[in-house]
């Protein structure tokens, strides 16, 4: 598999440093290059904390409520598990930072891997997000990502519905096969 893969829609990076098998499970090692103005909505994760660290530029970590943090080169926040957070350049220049996920998360990795590959294939919409509702419930799962926004929460039993079906279908195992090989 690639070791850095890349987002056409937003001109991302992700290049994996350690991945949860490397380490045993551990821990995964993600560094992202963020284009200006780049980043992902409020989500949590259910079962891994997530550690943010600035490399190079500013490093806005979001927060629930509204509030967020700027971390500067060299600085480091830790999300915990079920916290809302989110991520974004508030830049005019591209950043990178790092991602640690404790414990690793194979599945998260495959999730990057799968929706950054739907982008390249024209099946992803302006957001980044899989056309298909049922392959957003599919990668929310196997990522461990919720979000705590309305909308979600409101298909949330619909989508993971059409995930459960699609799976029993082969569609899970048709994206690995496709984009994690």
């Amino acid at each position: 598999m690639q070791r850095t893969i890349t987002n056409p829609i937003f001109d991302d990076k992700v290049t994996f440093l350690k991945t949860s098998e490397e380490t045993n499970g551990e821990y995964t090692l993600l560094e992202i290059e963020l284009a200006p103005k780049g980043g992902n909505p409020l989500h949590f994760h259910t079962c891994y904390t997530e550690t943010f660290t600035a490399k190079e530029g500013q490093l806005e970590v979001k927060q629930e409520g509204g509030k967020s943090k700027i971390l500067q080169p060299g600085e480091s926040y830790k999300v915990a598990i079920m916290e809302p957070h989110g991520f974004h350049n508030p830049n005019d220049d591209k950043i990178t930072f790092h991602v640690k996920l404790e414990p690793g998360q194979k599945g998260f990795e495959d999730s990057i891997r799968i929706m950054y590959g739907l982008a390249h294939d024209g099946l992803a919409d302006k957001r980044g997000l899989p056309k298909d509702l049922a392959t957003n419930f599919i990668l929310a799962e196997m990522g461990n990502m919720e979000s705590p926004a309305f909308i979600f929460k409101l298909l949330s039993p619909l989508g993971k519905y059409m995930a459960k079906k699609a799976i029993k279908k082969g569609k899970k195992k048709e994206l690995l096969e496709m984009y994690c090989k």
